[in-house]
């Protein structure tokens, strides 16, 4: 369950740009992207599970050894293609976030541009990547990029928060996980399956119904034009 803000003007305009570019047909030229982090806390069992059997149900010990940090994950997803980014990181710093900005975008090769759907935490903009590869090369990365910003308290209107949902549930699930090592080779796992399987996410919410269910966003819209 998701609590929506006040909504003002820039909720409004930004909310209907996101939902307008999730309104867009299929383009392979200028695929939609929705990218957004997860923290993965490291911890290890200190006694190995017990598996399920016939007649047995599985057991794990609650007690539980901390690995020292936390970890993250980018998941990153392109709903109408069924394409899937997860890429664990040892922190969410701008340079891992230019690094997976640059891995995306080396998959679309022959994309005019590329939309991008995330929220303005501030590693997400074109200084992270000038800092990161230099002016040129960073701007040049940018370019690449149309970038949509969810509104602020719009997590919701950002398609990899359901794709953070699938990955949670489907890869890591209760298990313990120790070291970074272990969560690349899991998310890699998971993640070449999704995109062999091309498990896609049908967004129904549109413009048309956040105006029916909000109200009074047609007279915002409305001043924000005069």
């Amino acid at each position: 369950m998701w609590c929506v803000a006040e909504l003002n003007q820039e909720y409004v305009e930004k909310m209907e740009d996101v939902l307008a570019t999730y309104e867009k047909p299929y383009n392979p030229a200028e695929p939609v992207v929705c990218l957004d982090e997860k923290p993965v806390v490291l911890h290890a069992d200190l006694r190995l599970p017990t598996p399920a059997a016939p007649g047995r149900i599985a057991k794990r010990d609650n007690e539980y050894k901390r690995c020292g940090s936390t970890a993250n994950v980018f998941c990153a997803v392109e709903p109408k293609a069924g394409r899937h980014f997860t890429l664990p990181t040892p922190d969410r710093s701008a340079p891992e976030f230019a690094q997976a900005v640059d891995t995306i975008v080396s998959c679309y090769p022959l994309a005019q541009t590329i939309h991008v759907v995330m929220d303005n935490l501030n590693i997400h903009g074109r200084k992270s990547l000038t800092d990161h590869f230099g002016k040129a090369s960073g701007d040049a990365l940018w370019k690449r990029l149309t970038v949509h910003y969810t509104p602020k308290h719009g997590s919701w209107l950002n398609q990899a928060e359901i794709e953070i949902s699938l990955f949670s549930r489907q890869c890591l699930g209760r298990r313990r996980i120790p070291n970074l090592a272990i969560l690349r080779r899991e998310a890699h796992a998971w993640n070449l399956k999704v995109n062999r399987i091309r498990v896609k996410i049908d967004w129904q919410f549109t413009r048309r119904k956040a105006r029916v269910k909000f109200g009074h966003k047609r007279n915002l819209l409305r001043r924000s034009k005069t």
